[in-house]
Protein backbone atom coordinates (compact mmCIF):
# COMPACT_ATOMS: atom_id res chain seq x y z
CA UNK A 1 0.00 0.00 0.00
CA UNK A 2 1.37 3.58 -1.26
CA UNK A 3 1.24 6.31 1.48
CA UNK A 4 -1.03 8.38 -0.37
CA UNK A 5 -3.20 4.99 0.16
CA UNK A 6 -2.83 4.70 3.81
CA UNK A 7 -3.63 8.25 4.25
CA UNK A 8 -6.86 8.19 2.20
CA UNK A 9 -7.60 4.51 4.29
CA UNK A 10 -7.02 6.01 7.56
CA UNK A 11 -9.23 9.53 6.39
CA UNK A 12 -12.03 7.25 6.05
CA UNK A 13 -12.04 5.42 8.71
CA UNK A 14 -11.75 8.04 11.59
CA UNK A 15 -14.88 7.52 12.58
CA UNK A 16 -14.64 3.82 12.74
CA UNK A 17 -11.84 4.55 14.64
CA UNK A 18 -12.61 6.75 17.14
CA UNK A 19 -15.89 5.31 18.29
CA UNK A 20 -15.53 5.22 22.41
CA UNK A 21 -12.32 6.97 22.82
CA UNK A 22 -11.63 5.70 26.28
CA UNK A 23 -13.31 2.42 27.21
CA UNK A 24 -11.38 -0.39 25.86
CA UNK A 25 -13.17 -3.98 24.81
CA UNK A 26 -11.67 -6.60 26.43
CA UNK A 27 -10.24 -9.28 23.81
CA UNK A 28 -10.07 -13.34 24.10
CA UNK A 29 -10.45 -14.58 27.66
CA UNK A 30 -8.62 -10.81 28.96
CA UNK A 31 -10.81 -9.91 32.10
CA UNK A 32 -10.08 -6.42 30.61
CA UNK A 33 -8.84 -4.42 28.16
CA UNK A 34 -4.96 -4.76 27.81
CA UNK A 35 -2.69 -1.68 27.01
CA UNK A 36 0.93 -1.30 26.70
CA UNK A 37 3.38 1.06 28.43
CA UNK A 38 6.48 1.56 27.37
CA UNK A 39 9.76 3.22 28.89
CA UNK A 40 11.90 2.93 25.97
CA UNK A 41 14.31 1.14 28.07
CA UNK A 42 18.19 0.93 26.96
CA UNK A 43 19.70 -1.94 28.02
CA UNK A 44 23.92 -2.10 28.58
CA UNK A 45 25.34 -2.64 24.44
CA UNK A 46 22.61 -1.45 23.04
CA UNK A 47 21.76 2.55 21.72
CA UNK A 48 18.85 4.65 22.14
CA UNK A 49 18.33 3.70 18.13
CA UNK A 50 17.85 0.43 19.13
CA UNK A 51 15.50 0.96 21.96
CA UNK A 52 13.17 3.45 19.62
CA UNK A 53 12.77 0.68 16.89
CA UNK A 54 12.11 -1.67 19.48
CA UNK A 55 9.35 0.40 20.76
CA UNK A 56 7.82 0.72 17.62
CA UNK A 57 8.02 -3.26 17.04
CA UNK A 58 5.74 -3.61 20.27
CA UNK A 59 3.35 -1.26 19.21
CA UNK A 60 2.95 -3.30 15.99
CA UNK A 61 2.63 -6.40 17.98
CA UNK A 62 0.48 -4.49 20.17
CA UNK A 63 -1.55 -3.60 17.36
CA UNK A 64 -1.80 -7.20 16.01
CA UNK A 65 -2.59 -8.65 18.94
CA UNK A 66 -5.53 -6.73 19.89
CA UNK A 67 -3.83 -4.36 22.85
CA UNK A 68 -6.24 -1.34 23.13
CA UNK A 69 -3.35 1.49 23.75
CA UNK A 70 0.04 2.00 23.47
CA UNK A 71 1.60 5.04 25.95
CA UNK A 72 4.91 6.01 26.52
CA UNK A 73 5.97 8.42 29.26
CA UNK A 74 8.02 11.06 30.25
CA UNK A 75 11.29 10.62 31.79
CA UNK A 76 14.65 13.22 31.70
CA UNK A 77 18.60 12.25 32.79
CA UNK A 78 17.99 8.49 32.76
CA UNK A 79 20.65 6.59 30.52
CA UNK A 80 18.47 3.54 30.73
CA UNK A 81 15.12 5.45 29.41
CA UNK A 82 14.95 7.40 26.10
CA UNK A 83 11.54 8.17 25.96
CA UNK A 84 11.91 11.81 27.11
CA UNK A 85 9.85 13.27 24.27
CA UNK A 86 6.89 11.40 24.19
CA UNK A 87 5.05 13.85 21.09
CA UNK A 88 8.37 13.10 19.09
CA UNK A 89 8.24 9.09 19.76
CA UNK A 90 4.60 9.01 19.31
CA UNK A 91 4.53 10.74 15.48
CA UNK A 92 6.92 8.03 14.73
CA UNK A 93 4.80 5.54 15.98
CA UNK A 94 1.83 6.96 14.35
CA UNK A 95 3.77 6.53 11.17
CA UNK A 96 4.02 2.80 11.63
CA UNK A 97 0.57 1.83 13.22
CA UNK A 98 -3.34 1.99 11.57
CA UNK A 99 -5.24 1.48 14.50
CA UNK A 100 -4.04 1.43 17.67
CA UNK A 101 -4.55 4.24 20.16
CA UNK A 102 -1.32 5.90 20.99
CA UNK A 103 -0.60 8.26 24.23
CA UNK A 104 1.10 9.86 27.05
CA UNK A 105 1.52 7.80 29.58
CA UNK A 106 1.90 10.75 31.08
CA UNK A 107 3.28 14.35 29.68
CA UNK A 108 4.77 15.73 32.86
CA UNK A 109 2.62 19.12 33.00
CA UNK A 110 4.51 21.60 35.17
CA UNK A 111 7.59 20.73 33.16
CA UNK A 112 6.13 22.59 29.62
CA UNK A 113 3.63 25.28 29.01
CA UNK A 114 0.31 24.28 28.45
CA UNK A 115 0.12 26.11 24.99
CA UNK A 116 3.35 24.09 23.89
CA UNK A 117 1.59 20.64 24.75
CA UNK A 118 -2.22 21.72 23.01
CA UNK A 119 0.00 22.22 19.94
CA UNK A 120 1.68 19.13 19.85
CA UNK A 121 -0.97 16.74 20.83
CA UNK A 122 -3.36 18.98 18.70
CA UNK A 123 -0.56 17.56 15.95
CA UNK A 124 -1.09 14.23 16.72
CA UNK A 125 -4.38 14.14 16.64
CA UNK A 126 -4.16 15.99 12.93
CA UNK A 127 -1.66 12.62 11.97
CA UNK A 128 -3.33 10.09 13.71
CA UNK A 129 -7.35 11.12 14.20
CA UNK A 130 -8.97 9.58 17.03
CA UNK A 131 -6.33 7.77 17.76
CA UNK A 132 -4.32 9.51 20.25
CA UNK A 133 -4.72 10.24 24.50
CA UNK A 134 -3.27 13.35 26.49
CA UNK A 135 -2.72 11.61 29.80
CA UNK A 136 -1.23 14.09 32.07
CA UNK A 137 1.08 13.84 35.53
CA UNK A 138 2.52 16.59 37.97
CA UNK A 139 5.83 14.92 39.29
CA UNK A 140 8.65 15.96 37.09
CA UNK A 141 9.74 12.70 35.43
CA UNK A 142 13.18 12.92 37.15
CA UNK A 143 15.23 14.63 39.77
CA UNK A 144 15.01 17.94 41.30
CA UNK A 145 18.04 19.44 39.61
CA UNK A 146 16.75 18.26 36.56
CA UNK A 147 13.33 19.47 37.18
CA UNK A 148 15.03 22.82 37.75
CA UNK A 149 16.38 23.09 34.04
CA UNK A 150 13.61 21.60 32.82
CA UNK A 151 11.21 24.46 34.21
CA UNK A 152 13.67 27.18 34.39
CA UNK A 153 13.25 27.77 38.15
CA UNK A 154 14.12 26.00 41.77
CA UNK A 155 10.53 26.32 42.95
CA UNK A 156 9.52 23.09 41.84
CA UNK A 157 6.45 23.01 44.23
CA UNK A 158 4.89 25.90 42.23
CA UNK A 159 4.52 23.75 39.18
CA UNK A 160 2.95 20.89 41.38
CA UNK A 161 0.66 23.64 43.22
CA UNK A 162 -0.84 24.89 40.17
CA UNK A 163 -1.27 21.91 38.15
CA UNK A 164 -5.17 22.57 38.81
CA UNK A 165 -5.01 26.06 37.02
CA UNK A 166 -2.60 24.35 34.25
CA UNK A 167 -4.84 21.87 33.58
CA UNK A 168 -7.90 24.25 33.04
CA UNK A 169 -5.43 26.22 30.37
CA UNK A 170 -4.64 23.57 28.42
CA UNK A 171 -8.14 22.30 28.55
CA UNK A 172 -9.17 25.81 27.26
CA UNK A 173 -6.17 25.78 24.39
CA UNK A 174 -7.26 22.21 23.51
CA UNK A 175 -11.16 23.19 23.37
CA UNK A 176 -10.35 26.95 21.76
CA UNK A 177 -12.97 28.51 24.31
CA UNK A 178 -10.95 30.62 26.53
CA UNK A 179 -13.99 33.39 27.18
CA UNK A 180 -14.02 37.15 26.06
CA UNK A 181 -11.84 39.42 28.26
CA UNK A 182 -9.75 36.70 28.82
CA UNK A 183 -5.56 37.68 28.31
CA UNK A 184 -5.91 34.57 25.80
CA UNK A 185 -8.84 34.65 24.30
CA UNK A 186 -7.06 35.20 20.67
CA UNK A 187 -4.72 32.89 20.92
CA UNK A 188 -5.00 29.48 19.61
CA UNK A 189 -3.10 26.04 19.63
CA UNK A 190 -2.69 24.76 16.17
CA UNK A 191 -3.81 22.65 14.94
CA UNK A 192 -6.96 22.70 17.11
CA UNK A 193 -10.81 23.80 16.33
CA UNK A 194 -9.85 27.09 15.09
CA UNK A 195 -9.13 25.56 12.16
CA UNK A 196 -12.94 24.06 11.80
CA UNK A 197 -14.24 28.19 13.21
CA UNK A 198 -12.41 30.04 10.51
CA UNK A 199 -13.96 30.86 6.89
CA UNK A 200 -13.69 27.60 4.93
CA UNK A 201 -12.32 26.18 7.22
CA UNK A 202 -12.91 21.90 7.33
CA UNK A 203 -10.10 21.03 10.33
CA UNK A 204 -12.03 17.93 12.35
CA UNK A 205 -12.89 19.89 15.84
CA UNK A 206 -11.72 16.60 18.03
CA UNK A 207 -9.22 16.74 20.01
CA UNK A 208 -6.93 14.29 22.18
CA UNK A 209 -8.87 12.77 25.56
CA UNK A 210 -7.42 14.03 28.85
CA UNK A 211 -6.58 11.42 31.60
CA UNK A 212 -4.79 12.61 34.87
CA UNK A 213 -2.02 10.02 36.35
CA UNK A 214 -1.00 9.78 39.51
CA UNK A 215 0.44 7.65 42.00
CA UNK A 216 -0.90 9.10 45.11
CA UNK A 217 -4.64 10.85 46.08
CA UNK A 218 -4.26 14.12 44.73
CA UNK A 219 -4.82 13.14 41.21
CA UNK A 220 -7.04 10.44 41.61
CA UNK A 221 -9.15 12.96 43.69
CA UNK A 222 -8.80 15.75 40.85
CA UNK A 223 -9.63 12.86 38.08
CA UNK A 224 -12.86 12.11 39.35
CA UNK A 225 -14.35 15.89 40.62
CA UNK A 226 -13.72 16.75 36.51
CA UNK A 227 -15.29 13.39 35.56
CA UNK A 228 -12.11 12.28 33.62
CA UNK A 229 -10.70 9.26 33.27
CA UNK A 230 -7.12 7.80 35.81
CA UNK A 231 -4.44 5.78 35.45
CA UNK A 232 -2.94 4.56 38.18
CA UNK A 233 1.33 3.54 38.50
CA UNK A 234 0.45 0.49 40.60
CA UNK A 235 3.92 -0.41 38.62
CA UNK A 236 6.14 1.35 41.38
CA UNK A 237 3.62 2.28 44.01
CA UNK A 238 1.38 -0.53 44.40
CA UNK A 239 0.77 -0.08 48.08
CA UNK A 240 -1.43 3.07 46.71
CA UNK A 241 -3.44 1.58 44.24
CA UNK A 242 -6.43 0.10 45.92
CA UNK A 243 -6.98 3.52 48.29
CA UNK A 244 -6.44 5.73 45.39
CA UNK A 245 -8.96 3.67 42.92
CA UNK A 246 -11.51 4.12 46.05
CA UNK A 247 -10.93 8.02 46.21
CA UNK A 248 -11.27 8.40 42.25
CA UNK A 249 -14.29 6.57 42.42
CA UNK A 250 -16.24 8.26 45.89
CA UNK A 251 -14.88 11.72 43.77
CA UNK A 252 -16.37 10.92 40.72
CA UNK A 253 -18.94 13.32 39.33
CA UNK A 254 -20.51 12.23 35.52
CA UNK A 255 -19.25 14.80 32.87
CA UNK A 256 -19.66 15.15 29.23
CA UNK A 257 -16.50 13.08 29.14
CA UNK A 258 -17.61 10.07 31.09
CA UNK A 259 -20.78 8.77 33.04
CA UNK A 260 -19.38 6.82 35.34
CA UNK A 261 -15.48 6.29 36.40
CA UNK A 262 -13.57 4.74 34.18
CA UNK A 263 -9.64 3.64 36.02
CA UNK A 264 -6.53 2.08 34.31
CA UNK A 265 -3.52 0.54 36.39
CA UNK A 266 0.03 0.58 34.84
CA UNK A 267 1.39 -3.58 35.77
CA UNK A 268 4.66 -4.52 35.54
CA UNK A 269 4.54 -7.64 33.99
CA UNK A 270 6.87 -9.91 32.49
CA UNK A 271 6.07 -13.71 30.71
CA UNK A 272 9.15 -15.85 29.69
CA UNK A 273 9.39 -19.65 28.38
CA UNK A 274 10.16 -20.64 32.13
CA UNK A 275 10.21 -19.18 35.64
CA UNK A 276 14.05 -18.91 35.68
CA UNK A 277 14.38 -16.76 32.45
CA UNK A 278 11.29 -14.33 33.60
CA UNK A 279 13.32 -13.97 37.13
CA UNK A 280 16.68 -13.36 34.79
CA UNK A 281 14.82 -10.64 33.35
CA UNK A 282 13.10 -8.90 35.86
CA UNK A 283 16.38 -9.25 37.95
CA UNK A 284 17.41 -6.64 35.54
CA UNK A 285 14.74 -3.94 35.99
CA UNK A 286 15.05 -4.22 39.53
CA UNK A 287 19.33 -3.69 39.46
CA UNK A 288 18.66 -0.65 37.60
CA UNK A 289 15.89 1.24 39.70
CA UNK A 290 17.74 0.30 42.92
CA UNK A 291 20.66 2.24 41.19
CA UNK A 292 18.38 4.83 40.06
CA UNK A 293 17.27 5.39 44.00
CA UNK A 294 20.80 5.31 44.92
CA UNK A 295 21.38 7.82 43.00
CA UNK A 296 23.53 6.28 40.80
CA UNK A 297 21.13 6.03 37.14
CA UNK A 298 22.78 3.92 34.34
CA UNK A 299 21.51 2.05 31.44
CA UNK A 300 19.82 -1.57 31.94
CA UNK A 301 22.14 -4.01 33.50
CA UNK A 302 22.29 -7.33 31.57
CA UNK A 303 20.41 -10.26 33.00
CA UNK A 304 24.27 -11.89 33.69
CA UNK A 305 25.33 -8.70 35.55
CA UNK A 306 22.09 -8.54 37.58
CA UNK A 307 22.77 -12.19 38.56
CA UNK A 308 25.81 -11.96 39.54
CA UNK A 309 25.78 -8.72 41.54
CA UNK A 310 26.52 -9.01 45.03
CA UNK A 311 23.34 -7.04 46.75
CA UNK A 312 24.15 -6.36 50.09
CA UNK A 313 21.27 -7.12 53.12
CA UNK A 314 19.53 -3.66 52.77
CA UNK A 315 19.65 -3.96 48.57
CA UNK A 316 18.77 -7.20 49.15
CA UNK A 317 15.52 -6.29 51.11
CA UNK A 318 14.94 -3.79 48.26
CA UNK A 319 14.72 -5.49 45.58
CA UNK A 320 13.06 -8.29 47.16
CA UNK A 321 9.94 -5.64 47.69
CA UNK A 322 10.62 -4.55 44.29
CA UNK A 323 10.51 -7.69 42.65
CA UNK A 324 6.66 -8.77 44.94
CA UNK A 325 4.80 -6.20 42.87
CA UNK A 326 6.21 -8.13 39.10
CA UNK A 327 4.25 -10.53 38.12
CA UNK A 328 6.43 -12.98 36.21
CA UNK A 329 6.96 -16.24 35.86
CA UNK A 330 5.21 -18.47 32.67
CA UNK A 331 2.35 -17.23 30.51
CA UNK A 332 0.10 -19.04 32.76
CA UNK A 333 1.62 -17.46 35.91
CA UNK A 334 1.21 -14.12 34.63
CA UNK A 335 -2.33 -14.58 33.36
CA UNK A 336 -3.34 -15.91 36.96
CA UNK A 337 -1.44 -12.65 38.20
CA UNK A 338 -3.47 -10.16 36.05
CA UNK A 339 -6.76 -12.10 36.55
CA UNK A 340 -6.24 -11.61 40.27
CA UNK A 341 -5.03 -8.20 39.85
CA UNK A 342 -7.97 -6.89 38.29
CA UNK A 343 -10.32 -8.63 40.45
CA UNK A 344 -8.79 -7.08 43.31
CA UNK A 345 -8.32 -3.49 41.97
CA UNK A 346 -11.97 -3.52 40.33
CA UNK A 347 -9.44 -1.89 37.50
CA UNK A 348 -11.19 -1.05 33.93
CA UNK A 349 -7.94 -1.93 31.89
CA UNK A 350 -4.19 -3.03 32.83
CA UNK A 351 -1.49 -1.36 31.05
CA UNK A 352 1.61 -3.85 31.25
CA UNK A 353 5.00 -2.81 31.64
CA UNK A 354 7.40 -4.93 30.93
CA UNK A 355 10.97 -3.60 31.87
CA UNK A 356 14.05 -5.92 30.93
CA UNK A 357 17.44 -5.53 29.16
CA UNK A 358 16.92 -6.75 25.93
CA UNK A 359 13.91 -6.20 23.46
CA UNK A 360 13.74 -9.43 22.40
CA UNK A 361 12.44 -10.41 25.55
CA UNK A 362 10.09 -7.73 25.72
CA UNK A 363 8.37 -8.58 22.46
CA UNK A 364 8.26 -12.51 23.63
CA UNK A 365 6.57 -11.21 26.80
CA UNK A 366 3.74 -9.26 25.10
CA UNK A 367 3.54 -12.17 22.42
CA UNK A 368 3.53 -14.88 25.14
CA UNK A 369 0.23 -12.60 27.78
CA UNK A 370 -1.32 -12.33 24.35
CA UNK A 371 -1.26 -16.18 23.42
CA UNK A 372 -1.79 -16.93 27.01
CA UNK A 373 -5.38 -14.86 26.73
CA UNK A 374 -6.15 -16.13 23.42
CA UNK A 375 -6.02 -12.45 21.63
CA UNK A 376 -6.56 -12.31 17.54
CA UNK A 377 -3.67 -12.21 15.53
CA UNK A 378 -1.87 -15.16 16.54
Amino acid sequence: MCPDQTHHRRGQDVDEIRGDEIRGKAEGTAPVPLSVLDLVTVGQGRTATQALRTGVEIAQLAERRGFHRYWVAEHHSMPGVASSSPAVILAHTAAHTERIRLGSGGVMLPNHAPLVIAEQFGTLEAMAPGRVDLGLGRAPGTDGATAAALRRTERLNEGADDFPQQLMELTRFLDDDFPDGHPYARIHAVPGPVQATSEGGVQSPGRPPLWLLGSSGFSARLAGMLGLPFAFAHHFSAQNTIPALELYRESFKPSAVLDAPYALIGVAALAADDEREARRQVLTGALSMLRLRSGRPGLVPTPEEAEAYAFTPMEREFVDSWLVNIVHGTADEVRTGLDDLAKRTGADELMITANAHGGEARLRSYGLIADAYGLPGA
